[in-house]
């Protein structure tokens, strides 16, 4: 199944499957199912053509997803760089922007890099 050029697993419950979608959640995947007027419970693969209409114009409508969100969140961070604010020097250095300690954390925003004291190694002469 295909919504919004998105590939929804077919085994899962519907709640579950629509989390795939960039920007949908748990809570806004049980919203939109109850706005298009289905069963919760349902699997993907039981859903009929009308049923991926009915979600589709409900996500198109209500909420914005995958290409236009992040579309929208690059736009924020490039303006705090180009106002030069100071959580936008962290974007554009890599570091975290939310208050969080660096010394020994962070490995994931930093991209894993580790600077410890043995990796500069030295090369050994061979006689």
């Amino acid at each position: 199944m295909r919504i919004l050029g998105i590939n929804i697993p077919d085994e899962k419950k519907l709640e579950y499957s629509l989390t795939y979608i960039f920007g949908v959640g748990l809570s806004r995947s049980r919203e939109i199912i109850k706005a298009a007027g289905l069963d919760p419970s349902l699997r993907t693969k039981e859903l009929k053509q009308d049923d991926l209409s009915k979600i589709q114009k409900v996500l198109e409508g209500a909420y914005r997803v995958e290409g236009e969100l992040r579309q929208d969140i690059k736009q924020n961070i490039n303006r705090l760089k180009n106002i030069s604010a100071y959580r936008g020097s962290r974007h554009a250095h890599h570091l975290p922007t939310r208050g969080q300690r660096t010394r020994r954390n962070t490995r994931t925003v930093r991209g894993n890099v580790r600077n410890t004291v043995g990796s500069g190694r030295r090369k050994v002469e061979l006689k």
